[in-house]
């Protein structure tokens, strides 16, 4: 998935304020070993050219706790092998904080990797509601959220104004939209990110939760996808390819070639995160000023989106957890998280961001993506998350080409996920 906007690319923006800021939170500790000094920040690539300024900031006015960037690859498969590689190593691991996708923070967490952090020590009850549960495992918290994201559905308003129809809320208001009205505009249905990867595990997961299904329960313990909700999202999906409104094409999609369909003109509904709105709404854009952005459709009315975005944890072997704690708590201040916003048009978790008028007037879709975010649900936690995520992306990919029904991939996925070991290490 695009995680790497809300992890890598949303670690970069905040240069602007650093430089004046003190540190809110500057007695929050992260913990009796380490005190203060320098850090070593693991982090996606840098796709914005914030980096360097972000780090000549921080190291400007805290010449005793100068961070060191590592930067991994864009990829989120990759940069989880490179991260869990180097924790591995134990004592000798390079990294001290890392921006991790909210999806690895169990099985960082359980593989005792990343340490707990107090809750006294940052300020989770200023957050969104349901971000602050991306960072805990077993009821403790391992990370402190920094950016959060949830999926939107964008459409063609020029389109739908033009047919007399709002945007849809349902499945079968979509269905009937994509199948009936794309058509007349030499549009493509619908599309989200249906490739095989990270991207499609999300799909998949949004398909099933806004049925009323789920997919694990307990932490990844118990295995619940098993159920008529989990064949009505699945099937939700396969349908649409089956009959033509989801694109073949569609099949090759991530983040990036979905949207850039949508930004050309080809798309009259998308599947996405608040990037694209962005994205299709800037100059150059073959559909600027034509874009809105509803939240995801489901069965009976608005659906389930999954959670995204980035949680930045301490490793257990940081060397100074006290300016481990420092630097986050910089990162989630209201300031920087404003900044996370007005730079680089990345979801903020600071609740009270979604109410600013000043703010919603330059980011009209932010009360659509607050009532997703407060309407949305993790991805299933497991402490082999990325195993969990493998099967699903498989097994769904086979639905999606017409190798398994819905039935048959849901049996499958229910088998597959039970066979997973427990233990991450």
């Amino acid at each position: 998935m695009r995680w790497i906007h809300a992890a890598g690319r949303g670690f970069l923006v905040l240069a602007v304020v650093l430089a004046g800021y003190i540190a809110a939170g500057a007695h929050a500790g992260g913990g009796a070993a380490g005190g203060r000094g320098p850090l070593t920040v693991a982090t996606a690539g840098d796709l914005t050219g914030y980096l360097g300024p972000l780090l000549e900031g921080w190291n400007g006015t805290h010449p005793g706790e100068r961070v060191t960037l590592v930067e991994l690859p864009d990829s989120a498969d990759e940069t989880h092998a490179q991260m869990a590689t180097d924790l591995r190593d134990g004592d000798r691991s390079r990294f001290d904080v890392l921006n991790i996708d909210v999806s690895w923070t169990s099985e960082f967490a359980a593989a005792g990797w990343i340490r707990q952090l107090p809750r006294d020590r940052f300020p989770l009850k200023t957050f969104l509601p349901p971000v602050v549960d991306t960072a805990t495992y077993d009821g403790r918290l391992y990370a402190v959220p920094y950016v959060t994201n949830a999926g939107l559905l964008l459409y063609r308003k020029d389109v739908l104004a033009k047919e007399g129809v709002p945007p849809p809320r349902t499945w079968a208001e979509l269905e009937r939209d994509a199948e009936t009205i794309a058509p007349r505009y030499g549009l493509d249905g619908y599309a989200g990110q249906f490739l095989p990867y990270e991207g499609l595990t999300v799909n998949a997961a949004e398909a099933v939760y806004s049925a009323g299904g789920t997919i694990l329960g307990d932490e990844g313990a118990r295995v619940t996808v098993n159920s008529a909700a989990a064949r009505e999202g699945i099937g939700f999906l396969v349908r649409g390819v089956r009959e033509g409104w989801i694109p073949k094409r569609a099949l090759t999609y991530k983040e990036e070639e979905s949207k850039q369909a949508f930004q050309d003109g080809r798309l009259l509904f998308l599947r996405n995160w608040p990037y694209a709105y962005v994205g299709a709404s800037a100059e150059g854009s073959a559909v600027a000023g034509r874009v809105g952005a509803v939240p995801l459709p489901g069965p009976d009315g608005p659906g389930t989106s999954v959670l995204g975005g980035s949680n930045l944890a301490v490793s257990t072997h940081a060397r100074h957890s006290d300016s481990a704690a420092r630097l986050i708590a910089y990162l989630t201040s209201e300031p920087v998280q404003r900044q996370v916003l007005t730079r680089g048009a990345l979801p903020p978790v600071r609740a009270a961001l979604y109410e600013d008028p000043g703010l919603i007037r330059d980011f009209p879709y932010l009360p659509t993506l607050r009532e997703s975010v407060l309407a949305a649900a993790p991805r299933p936690k497991s402490p082999r998350y990325d195993q969990v995520s493998l099967v699903v992306q498989a097994v769904v990919h086979d639905a999606l080409t017409g190798r398994e029904t819905p039935e048959a991939a849901v049996r499958r996925l229910a088998r597959e996920l039970a066979a997973i070991p427990a233990d991450p290490r």
